[in-house]
């Protein structure tokens, strides 16, 4: 199942791209896409599983740039 996150005060395309890597090699996710001019991030994982993969991705935004936040 397709969700779709806004990433709030994400700052350069590279970034983003570090981010969509990141988030793609969490467990479960079968697909993700992170759009810097949309500032949004769409996880493709089965229903079950978006909770844990969402905790997750956050912690890796705050790493990769601390002063993004993903709006749930």
């Amino acid at each position: 199942m397709k969700k779709s996150y806004i990433l709030q005060d994400l700052d350069c395309a590279v970034c983003a791209a570090k981010i969509e890597k990141a988030v793609s090699e969490i467990e479960g996710v079968d697909a993700v896409s992170v759009s810097f001019m949309a500032q949004k991030m769409t996880i493709d994982a089965s229903e079950d599983k978006h909770a844990d993969i969402i905790k997750q991705a956050k912690k890796l935004i705050k790493k990769i740039e601390p002063d993004c936040s993903l709006i749930v």
